[in-house]
This record gives C-alpha cells, structure tokens and sequence, in this order.
C-alpha cells in the first residue's frame, strides 16, 4: 500500500531550526512551539481521513490519489499547487470522498506554481464515483497507475463528496495523443455529489469533461480553455443550470488531421466503433448557459470549431441560452442516430437565442439516403418547434461586452434582445425541481446580480 508522504519546505525546515532555544546548557537545544509549515508536498496516496488547511499551500508532486474509502477536506481559502515538471494531478477515487466546500470570498484554489505559469503546469482534477456509464471509455484517461483505471458502478445515487467554489487554472496534462487530464474530469460520479461553482481557466484541453454519471451541477464557468468547454460523453445523464463557455480566439488544442476541434460544447455517446449506441445514451438536460465563441476575431487560430456540436448518437436538452460567435456553425449535428433523436424530438435546442459567425445550422457525416435531416430542416426544428430565434450580428443579441476576452462582460443591455427574452421551462426534461424556473434567457440575470463577477471568478489569464 502506498502512503502519503508530507515533505517541509526549506523554507519551513529552516523555521523550525530557528524556533528553537537553548538552556543554560550551551548542549541542550529546546524546541519551543516549532511552526506550522507553510508549505508542504504531498505525493503517492491518501488513505486515511486527511484535511487540508488554509494558510498552508500544498503542492502536488505528480499523481495523488485519494483512496481507501477516506475523506480529503480542504479548507476554504485553500491554494493546491504543480510545478510544470510534475503537472501534478489529484484522483478522488471510487468509494472516496472530497469535501471541498469554498466559499464566494475564500474559493479553494488549484494553480501552477510557476512564476511565469502556462497551461499544464498543473495537471488537473479527477473524481471517480460509482454511479452508470456505458462502457465507451474502457479505462481512466490521462496516465493513471494501472490500479486506477477502472471506473464505472451501478449506484446512481453514489456521493463522491463536495465540490463548491472552486478554481482550476493550467490544467491539463497530454499523456498521449487522445490521452489527457482536464482540468475537471468526472468519471460515472453520482447524483449524491454536490458540485457548483466551479470555474476552469486556461486549461490545455477539456474545461469540464463528464464520462457518464448523474451527478448535477449548477454556476459552472470554462474560460480560455484550448479544447472543448463541455465534453460530455460516456452516457452522462445529469442536469446543468448556469453555465459559462468562454474561448480566447487565439488558444486552442491543434490536433492536427485528427478531426478534433476546440467547441464550447462537445456531447458524444459512443465512438464510431461501438456504433454509437450504447446505453445509457448521453443526454445532459441543460439551461441558462452563455457561450461565446471566437466570432472571427483578429488572430483566431484556423482549427476552432462549433459553438455546439452534438454526435455519435447523443441526446441533449439546451434551453434558455445565448451562444454566440461559432467558427465554422454555430449549431452542427452529425451522425445519423444524432440526427434522429433530433427530428424526433428526443433533443432540442430550446427557447434559445443563437449568433453565429459562420454558418447557424450545419448537419454532416450521414449516411442514410434520403437523409434524416438537413441543415435547412433543422433551421426549421429550432426555430419551428424549439422556439429559438436567430440573429445576424452579435451586436442584434445585446450583451454588453461579450467579446472582450481580458475582461468580458455578459449582462445583457437594457431593451436588448438577450434582456427581453422570456424562458420557458415547460418541456418535460426542464421541469425537474433542480431547475431554478428564471424568467430571463443566458447566465446572467438582466436585473440582478452578475455571479460571474463575484469574488471568486477570475479572467484576464
């Protein structure tokens, strides 16, 4: 069994020697109230009910798992940290728990450690559980011991513990090609988890990338993250309120001619492969997300993608949300079973506003003939039936400064589109008691307080 090891600072280690003093025997050294370190590293394994303080910055040396069925408390105001030699990266594993618990004014922190820091510096943040996947992913991504790499149960109710106000910055970790930590990656985690308030910022990959599970989640920001935003997949099934999707146009994950492209939404069931079908099939229920693409601005880098794209079979529900300033379509469909579950009403983008810099609607990769659906159809499902509307130019949406990446700003302008759009929660999938049944369309209240500028929040990185 590996054990956690705790390693003082110098820094700490020279405080100690310092507090000490010495008797009238010049021979005798009395140590009087030794300090508290300051700085401490952790590696290897966490086995036992730990607690992490605030005032005291933990650094990741490589892989840590929590396991053993124990509990890792981390204080609010707490700062974990990686150095770019290590990339450290925290697994919460099946049957064990985090109860990172921040607060508006005292987030928990994960952050490189570099004076200069760069996405990957630190390696991420993984929380396994054992609620339902469908088998797509065979094994944990992202070069975890062999000991590690199983995920997946029965118990859709599982509790993986607490995740609350927390930030990841510089995260990711390129293993091998296809083979990465993200800054949050949630492995079949289940319903008993509470996760809100978190944001992901410059991340080399994925912001957030769920691998099945039913865990629901409120307040979540990706920010400057290079690869896709929200990467939903493995028959994920749980529902999401309050979400934001930024893209800085001039970072994203070039993976060459593998067809992966850097999207605010990315939702997938199976790989081709697998056939697309396996069950349970992706199908996150979301509302009230802002997402704002690259819109063409000056320097966007040629292989980012779509604001949403929806394939291999997934389902989804996405209402009463503002996505704005694809690249290539503001809203692209592949593979034949996605299309279906749309034309037959299984998936929906709802109640909606969408602006897109390159084409709005987008359907490829079919293979039935005739085909299930059209781009043109489709323009006529979500504006039809979905009740979505479309408009030409960002500034015809209203927010106030959506595009300012250093700074953005996404309350909507008094009298514009985005502040007069009225939501709706009345489809089935929307009228769960975990929705808060807003009146306003996007993340941002028109007229009330803007949480994605609370204390907690960070941008400009």
């Amino acid at each position: 069994m590996k054990k956690t090891i705790y390693l003082l600072s110098s820094l700490a280690v020279m405080a100690f020697a310092s507090s000490c003093s010495k008797n009238d025997d010049p021979g005798t050294t009395i140590p009087v109230n030794p300090p508290a370190a300051t700085n401490v590293d952790v590696r290897g394994s966490i086995t036992k009910d730990t607690k992490w303080t605030a005032g005291v910055t933990y650094r990741l040396r490589g892989y840590v798992y929590v396991d053993n069925n124990a509990t890792l408390t981390i204080e609010p105001g707490t700062k974990i940290v990686s150095n770019k030699d290590s990339a450290g990266v925290l697994i919460v594993y099946k049957g064990a728990k985090i109860n990172a618990a921040g607060t508006a004014d005292k987030p928990i922190v994960f952050t490189s450690a570099e004076t200069a820091p760069k996405p990957g510096d630190f390696g991420g943040v993984i929380v396994v559980g054992n609620a339902i996947g469908n088998g797509n992913h065979e094994a944990i991504e992202g070069g975890v011991d062999a000991a590690h790499k199983a995920f997946g149960g029965t118990n859709d109710a599982d509790n993986s513990g607490v995740l609350q106000y927390v930030r990841i910055e510089y995260g990711g970790k390129a293993v091998n090609p296809g083979d990465e930590v993200n800054g949050l990656s949630m492995y079949t985690v289940g319903s008993g988890t509470t996760v809100d308030h978190i944001q992901i910022v410059r991340g080399l990959d994925d912001a957030f990338e769920f691998f099945g599970g039913s865990f629901n989640a409120k307040y979540l920001i990706a920010y400057n993250c290079a690869d896709d935003d929200f990467d939903l997949d493995d028959g994920y099934h749980g529902k999401i309120q309050f979400g934001v999707s930024i893209k800085d146009p001039a970072f994203n994950d070039d993976k060459g001619t593998s067809g992966d492209i850097s999207n605010n939404f990315e939702v997938d069931n199976t790989t081709t492969a697998k056939g697309y079908l396996l069950t349970p099939i992706t199908n996150p229920i979301m509302s009230n997300f802002t997402a704002i693409g690259p819109n063409n601005a000056t320097g966007t880098v040629s292989t980012y993608g779509y604001n949403m794209r929806w394939r291999r079979g997934s389902k989804f529900t996405l209402a009463n949300s503002i996505v704005m300033g694809g690249q290539r379509a503001g809203l692209d469909i592949d593979n034949d079973p996605t299309a279906k579950n749309y034309v037959d009403g299984l998936s929906g983008f709802k109640n909606s506003i969408l602006q897109s810099y390159g084409d709005n609607y987008k359907v490829d990769a079919l293979s039935a003939t005739p085909a299930i659906l059209t781009a043109a159809g489709l323009k006529t499902l979500v504006e039809g039936r979905d009740a979505s509307k479309v408009y030409a130019t960002a500034a015809e949406v209203g927010l106030t400064d959506p595009f300012n990446n250093t700074a953005p700003n996404l309350l909507p302008k008094t009298g514009s589109a985005a502040a007069t759009a009225t939501a709706a929660f009345t489809a089935t999938a929307l009228t769960d008691a975990f929705f808060t049944k807003t009146t306003y369309v996007g993340a941002v209240d028109p007229a009330g307080t803007d949480w994605t500028k609370a204390a907690w929040v960070s941008y400009g990185k």
